[in-house]
Order: structure tokens, then C-alpha cells, then sequence
């Protein structure tokens, strides 16, 4: 007889933002590991800039030209590598994406499942080239994947949305992250989609997580 297995789910805080397309590459193949592991995620989506500005980072504009050529490299290796279509210079990108961000915290609130709703939103911004930065775009969206849009989208501009995306920042920065995707796992932080193997392979092994050290 098999002893069923007790051991408490790991929980893995979830940073990202769907301005970031490694946020997008990353999200199915992430989903995938957490599912697999039977792992709860803490999804928190998160404004890039002012977590940048506290961490040393620097938004892509004001990033050196080589810096800004290898990432157009290293996104064309990467749509390859997924096996997704990602246009590399979206028509509706750079966009201010905090309504597309708090619309996804207004489900969550409400209790909503939001996997699906991050991966159309996302794909909707680095696929579909839908301006992600209009209301009527966002209830659209959600409609698509069986939430009440209209309703998300109107809590998506109300105080508690809005207080929590400014929290996540300070989370973010509390965690010691400082891009997205990012994946925190027992306070060991994943930084970057190319980091989910190391994820998959700590909650596999249920290592003791690494700490920075000196």
C-alpha cells in the first residue's frame, strides 16, 4: 500500500508584467513546472520602471545600443527555442501597462482564476499586436477566457487594484528582485524565463534554497 504523500504544496511568488516579452515566452513553460510540482503560485504583477529605478536597471530605451541589438538576438533564440510566434517590435508597444496588470490583481481579488487571462493578455500584446492599453481591448480579452471583462476591467481602476500593484513593487524589491519574469522560491530568486529549468530542478530535489553569500 502507498503512503499518500503530506508534504504541503511549495508556494513560488510569481513577478511579472505583460509589457515584458519574457514574462510572455515564460509564462505556458513556468505554469507547466508549478503544475507539475503540484506547486501554489502567487502571482503579482508588477510595474517594471520604479523596480528598475531602485535596483540599478535601466528601461530598454535608455539601455547601450549593443545591450538593445543582443536582446533582439536573444528574443529571435528564444521565440525559436518555445516554438512561438512573437513579433519582435509589437505595433501597439511600448504601452503603459497598468491597466492590462490591474485588471489581472481585479481577478485575482475576486477570486478568479488568471493563468488563462495572463496568457491571452500576453500573447494579445506580443502575437496578436492588440493595444493592450484600452479598456475596451482588456474586457475583450477577459471575455475570452470566460471572465466578466467589463466588470474586471472597471475594479482594474479602483483603489484596492491599484494599492496592490503599488505593494507588489515594494514586494518585488523586498525579494530582491529586479526584471521579469522573476521566481521565488522559498526566498531564492529565478531570474529570467531561461531560469526555469534551475526552478524545475530545485523543487524536484527539494534542496535547501542557495542565499547570497560572501
Amino acid at each position: 500500500m502507498t503512503t499518500p504523500d503530506r508534504t504541503p504544496p511549495r508556494r513560488i511568488d510569481y513577478f511579472f508584467s505583460c509589457v515584458s516579452p519574457w514574462s510572455f515566452l515564460g509564462h505556458a513553460p513556468f505554469m507547466a513546472v508549478a503544475h507539475r510540482h503540484h506547486a501554489t503560485v502567487a502571482f503579482h504583477p508588477v510595474e517594471l520602471g520604479p523596480v528598475f529605478a531602485k535596483t540599478g536597471g535601466l528601461p530598454l530605451a535608455k539601455r547601450a545600443a549593443e545591450r538593445q541589438r543582443y536582446r533582439l538576438v536573444e528574443l529571435q533564440r528564444w521565440r525559436a527555442k518555445r516554438g512561438v510566434e512573437l513579433h519582435l517590435a509589437p505595433a501597439f508597444w511600448p504601452f503603459d501597462g497598468a491597466l492590462a496588470d490591474q485588471t489581472i490583481i481585479a481577478a485575482l481579488q475576486a477570486g478568479l482564476p488568471v493563468e488563462d487571462l495572463i496568457a491571452r493578455i500576453c500573447s494579445g500584446v506580443w502575437q496578436r499586436q492588440e493595444n493592450l492599453a484600452l479598456p475596451e481591448v482588456i474586457a475583450a480579452v477577459a471575455d475570452a477566457v470566460g471572465l466578466p471583462g467589463d466588470s474586471l476591467v472597471a475594479a482594474a481602476q479602483g483603489e484596492a487594484a491599484k494599492a496592490t500593484y503599488l505593494d507588489n513593487r515594494e514586494k518585488a524589491v523586498a525579494a530582491d528582485v529586479f526584471g521579469a519574469p522573476s521566481y521565488v522560491l522559498d526566498g531564492e530568486v529565478f531570474w529570467g524565463q531561461d531560469r526555469i529549468d534551475l526552478l524545475d530542478e530545485a523543487l524536484a530535489s527539494r534542496r535547501p534554497p542557495f542565499r547570497p553569500t560572501t
